[in-house]
């Protein structure tokens, strides 16, 4: 039995387009450090459209490979073996990213599924529903999405920042911490997702309110004549 995250990110706030940065490495090694402080076994590493190989600096967290995709409907997670380096946001529909996902081996998740976009609407054979850390108020909506979509339920973080680690995670019945085994255990339904809001977690989801608001402002303001 192991506990994992399932979905965090080795940087802060996503302004820039998806791509690796100088800073990945530190971030991954204060994701790390925060993990096993927090009694993490593996954390996968998903970060907006594109998967960087990273060190946790020790043998604790096993750092999964995944990659959160913008697709054309809103996110969706893919961990396992074999996820893409690099996926163009806003190209590829749910249903792509599911076929694209399955391909190599990975698992594919709707993440935060009552945050924005429209992945629920989309005719695509997701493998799980997360709890997402961010939102543990929406777990008993999730629960009940999952039972209509007969799915398994997953948890993680979200986290941006370290110290949001293993706010939400996964308990995955396996054998061997291996993306492989936790993609197996994923599709075969052997997960139970936990919630464990951290200190200040109200704060900080009103923090983060206002920041997806400047987001979305600064977005709209990109696709005006002579936005950036």
């Amino acid at each position: 039995m192991f506990d994992v995250d399932l979905h965090a990110h080795t940087r802060f706030f996503h302004w820039a387009a998806g791509r690796p940065t100088a800073y990945d490495p530190v971030g991954a090694r204060a994701l790390a450090a925060m993990s096993r402080q927090r009694g993490l076994d593996g954390v996968a590493l998903t970060n907006h459209d594109y998967y960087r190989a990273l060190s946790a600096g020790g043998d604790t967290p096993v750092f999964l490979p995944g990659v959160e995709v913008s697709t054309t409907r809103g996110h969706a997670l893919v961990v396992g073996p074999d996820p893409p380096t690099a996926t163009n946001p806003r190209a590829m529909t749910p249903a792509q990213v599911v076929s694209m996902a399955h391909d190599r081996g990975c698992a594919a998740i709707i993440p935060h599924p009552y945050r924005r976009g429209t992945v629920l609407d989309a005719e695509a054979d997701f493998d799980a529903v997360e709890i997402n850390g961010k939102h543990p108020s929406s777990a008993d909506r999730v629960r009940r999405l999952a039972d209509d979509l007969d799915l398994p339920i997953v948890a993680g973080s979200d986290a941006h920042f370290p110290f949001e680690a293993g706010r939400a995670y996964t308990r995955i019945d396996a054998d061997e911490l291996t993306p492989e085994a936790v993609v197996e255990a994923i599709r075969d339904g052997r997960v139970e997702p936990k919630v464990n809001p951290v200190p200040g977690h109200r704060l900080l989801q009103r923090a983060y309110h206002y920041v997806h608001l400047a987001k979305r402002r600064t977005s709209r303001e990109s696709l005006l004549p002579g936005g950036w």
